[in-house]
């Protein structure tokens, strides 16, 4: 596995060292001493699996007393993954990076607590599987708009459409109010 700090360092994207064949291909998706090497001590508690169409965008999302930390990748499809950050004490407070995970290129995304989380589906339709390092907590849940004009996150949307969100997505608190960690 080929680890990669991007821009926001605690962000890391994963590459996966694959074997393939006419048979098709073996790789280790998950290490949890090569992990803690290199993206910190976390502990995974649940995994989640979600399908997605083209053009939906999930998030912002968010947990403050429970945050989550995130392992994500795409088994089908594929998606333009962002992570925001959130720790007012840190250097890039307010930023945002993102990186395109696919079936295809097979790699993983480490959004560690502390960050909201969100992804875009610029293929027909999307299986993203993560991850999460605390239990989804329904009363700890927020949500930042996607298209807040303060983080103006560069979404790759397909044919400058508005991308398909949850209402609960689109009442989501613009970056200014929403609240974040210390």
């Amino acid at each position: 596995m080929h680890y990669e700090k991007l821009a926001i360092p605690d962000v890391v994207l994963l590459t996966p060292q694959v074997f393939g064949d006419e048979r098709g291909f073996f790789m280790e998706t998950f290490r949890q001493s090569e992990f803690e090497q290199h993206c910190g001590n976390h502990t995974f508690v649940q995994d989640n699996h979600s399908l997605s169409s083209h053009g939906i965008l999930r998030g912002l999302h968010y947990q403050l007393e429970k945050p989550q930390g995130k392992l994500v990748r795409v088994t089908r499809g594929e998606v333009f993954d962002v992570a925001v950050d959130l720790r007012k004490s840190s250097p890039t407070f307010g930023q945002w990076v993102g990186a395109m995970l696919s079936a295809e290129n097979k790699q993983l995304l480490w959004v560690p607590p502390g960050f909201a989380h969100a992804f875009y589906v610029t293929s027909k339709e999307a299986e993203f599987q993560y991850k999460c390092t605390d239990y989804y907590n329904p009363g700890d849940e927020y949500c930042i708009r996607w298209d807040d004009p303060t983080l103006a996150i560069d979404w790759p949307l397909v044919d400058n459409k508005q991308p398909g969100v949850s209402e609960k997505d689109a009442l989501g608190a613009r970056f200014k109010d929403a609240r974040t960690f210390d």
